[in-house]
């Protein structure tokens, strides 16, 4: 059915197809609201008197928010160009597009300061109208059920309409500090990791199955330190509180950092982006996108541990 084609003869109101985008790329009335500078009450009735023209329901509830019906995802296109004739009017003085708005992106918290942050201050740079705002969690993927832009994840995700990227490849080690190292001495097998504790994540907590996997290796080894926060594995590890499995593109950064059995412990996992189709539109998260595969593929040797 046609947008333009529906049980109504009348045309849809570009603002109500403005709020329609908002809460399609978000998910949730409350995150379109703050975005619009609207109250939710207007929200909701603007996708109501949508719905109304369009003779159609545009969203249904889903867990934690909404999504587009197959006339909400065509009336996103029509949307989509709304959005688009409107920006066409700003330009800057050599007559080229100003990008603006907000990209909000969730990622685990060593690739949201090493990799996500200096994308967005890249981006920054180039476009000062567009914000980033990164929110450090290590979680599946949920891009369905929240307020997000886009969410970089651990091992690839399985997804409801959303579309997986993968970024990149990334190595895990294991490390000790060299005063460690020195006081204990160095394993030269598998079998002597018996004798050393771990710091890891904690076990419980743990939602990502290829981070839960990830210390397979060695079973043996008991828990020293553990925190749901790879910084604190990095600084426990540098503390002398046991040898840390860390990615290799943080840990290396460290020069009191050892890695041992470099050719025995070498854990390889892959970051993998998510997000809508109609979100991957937007041009600001667009060239936030853009701007962060550019820096994984200059860190592709520090995140493989080479």
């Amino acid at each position: 059915m046609s947008v333009l084609a529906s049980g109504s003869s009348r045309r849809p109101s570009a603002d109500d197809l403005l709020v329609l985008l908002a809460v399609g790329r978000s998910g949730r009335f409350v995150t379109a609201a703050d975005e619009l500078g609207l109250n939710h009450t207007t929200i909701s009735r603007r996708i109501t008197a949508l719905e109304q023209t369009l003779g159609g329901r545009v969203l249904t509830r889903v867990a934690g928010g909404w999504e587009l019906t197959d006339l909400g995802r065509e009336a996103l296109v029509a949307a989509e160009a709304v959005e688009s004739a409107v920006q066409s009017l700003a330009a800057d003085a050599s007559g080229n597009r100003v990008l603006e708005g907000v990209v909000r992106i969730s990622a685990t918290d060593g690739f949201s300061a090493y990799l996500a942050a200096p994308a967005a201050a890249e981006v920054r740079r180039q476009h000062p109208g567009i914000t980033v705002e990164i929110v450090a969690t290590t979680r599946r993927a949920s891009i369905q059920r929240s307020g997000l832009d886009l969410e970089v994840v651990v091992g690839e995700p399985q997804v409801h309409r959303a579309k997986a990227i993968r970024l990149a490849d990334y190595c895990l080690g294991l490390y000790g500090s060299r005063d460690y190292l020195r006081e204990h001495g160095t394993p030269a097998t598998i079998d002597d990791l018996a004798d050393y504790p771990l710091v890891y994540f904690i076990d419980s907590m743990l939602q990502v199955d290829d981070l839960d996997l990830a210390s397979s290796f060695a079973p043996a080894m008991r828990e020293s330190v553990t925190s749901t926060n790879v910084f604190v594995h990095v600084e426990a590890t540098r503390a002398a509180a046991g040898l840390g499995l860390l990615p290799c593109f943080m840990a290396d950064r460290h020069p009191d950092l050892h890695r041992i059995l470099t050719d025995i412990v070498s854990v390889n996992l892959a970051y993998w982006l998510v997000t809508r189709p109609e979100t991957l539109r937007r041009p600001e998260v667009s060239a936030f996108v853009d701007a962060l595969r550019a820096k994984v593929h200059d860190e592709r040797n520090a995140l493989m541990g080479k």
